[in-house]
């Protein structure tokens, strides 16, 4: 089988090295998307449009190879940098394909902006339906780069943006790079959502200012907006997520979320994951969307509704937390051990001495292996011009781990 050659044109195609431009020429096939394609409309080969699903089109290149015909591939900037490059590789081996790689937008986005970018977040949206890696990586980013497409175009990002509170960046964006018609131009994100862009385009986004609530492990509790008395205190908060032992890209539940500080704080820890803070009561709901705004928690997704009905569009969980009871039957756990994924964790936080003996009896029942501890926090306050230790409620900590 013959190797495929994917090329990276860059970003003006007026200036292609003799030597690719001999190499797409001499080829039988053309690979490419309609825009790169029509840069070479004289091509006599065989033209193969990119088109969805990529499947498909990477079947076609390994046929053509099949057949003995020498295949050029098309991309834009570097085909391993957000590009087709990575998915031709694990399906043909590093040994059937050859890189041409070219200079990427961001680079030419970032030198006209005159800042660095090789420690830049960068995220792409194509072909998604959700904004979640972007979300994620504005949580700690000062810069974020993305990679747009007709459905999530810079207005459209700007208005999803808007809708969650985060009014912390400018929107750089930037049209028909290599073009005559090129132009950049930076804007608020209440201008953005408000503009026509050309669909050749590429984002930076730029952040103003800091969050309200700096976010890390371990916030006071009263940093955070909640109902007097109903938060999960930081010392129990510290416990809980040492215990949930959350990797980078875990799906997280926290069912009754309350205000939301485990989840908040668990999507430092699943940062490239997805983090979902269920609650059924709609003040609880605003100050969990206050408190993720105010502290910049952007992964965070507020999950508005009765449990264990809310629960089945959500996708499986690697962790569960359940802080807010455990109801009068053992319906949610039931679909909460059911849904968790094999070797997932699951652990509780309960107050009552019903609820950790029902519970106890149902776990012992799916004969998973578990523990319980018992967390006693006191804290100083002062009195007398000295000071005396107050304490906290007890609290068990149940956790729980399910069989592979």
């Amino acid at each position: 089988m013959h190797q495929v050659h994917i090329v990276g044109l860059g970003i003006d195609h007026n200036e292609i090295a003799p030597a690719i431009l001999r190499r797409i020429e001499n080829a039988e096939v053309l690979v490419g998307g309609d825009r790169l394609l029509n840069i070479f409309r004289d091509y006599p080969g065989i033209k193969v449009p990119i088109k969805s699903p990529l499947e498909r089109v990477i079947e076609r290149v390994k046929k053509e190879m099949q057949l003995h015909r020498d295949v050029v591939v098309l991309a834009d900037g570097d085909p391993l940098f957000f590009g087709i490059g990575e998915r031709l590789i694990n399906v043909l081996g590093r040994e059937k394909v050859m890189l041409y790689p070219g200079i990427t937008t961001l680079q030419v986005a970032a030198s006209g902006m005159k800042i660095p970018w090789h420690d830049m977040e960068t995220v792409s949206l194509h072909g998604r339906q959700d904004v979640l890696p972007l979300l994620t990586a504005l949580v700690e980013s000062h810069r974020v780069a993305v990679f747009t497409d007709l459905n999530f175009h810079p207005a459209r990002l700007a208005d999803e943006l808007l809708r969650r509170g985060i009014d912390v960046f400018n929107m750089h964006v930037f049209e028909d790079l290599g073009m005559k018609s090129e132009r950049a131009a930076c804007f608020a994100l209440k201008d953005a959502a408000k503009t026509t862009f050309s669909t050749l385009n590429f984002v930076i986004l730029e952040r103003t200012k800091t969050t309200e609530v700096p976010l890390f492990l371990g916030l006071d509790d009263d940093l955070y907006k909640h109902p007097k008395g109903l938060i999960t205190k930081k010392e129990i908060r510290a416990v809980g997520l040492s215990a949930l032992a959350i990797k980078p890209n875990h799906v997280v539940w926290d069912l009754g979320a309350g205000c939301g500080s485990m989840a908040i704080e668990a999507s430092l820890l699943a940062h490239k994951g997805t983090v979902l803070a269920v609650e059924k009561n709609a003040d609880r709901v605003q100050l969990i969307r206050d408190n993720i705004r105010r502290m910049g928690a952007y992964g965070v997704q507020v999950i508005y509704g009765e449990m264990p009905e809310c629960l089945e569009s959500l996708p499986d969980p690697d962790r569960i937390f359940i802080g807010g009871g455990i109801g009068k039957s053992n319906k949610v756990l039931e679909i909460a051990t059911g849904r968790l994924r094999p070797g997932g964790k699951l652990v509780l936080h309960l107050v009552l001495m019903g609820s950790l003996a029902r519970t106890r009896d149902y776990l012992k029942g799916l004969n998973w292996p578990f523990a319980i501890t018992q967390i006693e926090v006191s804290r100083s306050r002062s009195i007398a011009g000295d000071q005396r230790l107050e304490a906290l409620n007890p609290v068990f900590i149940v956790d729980v781990k399910k069989k592979l």
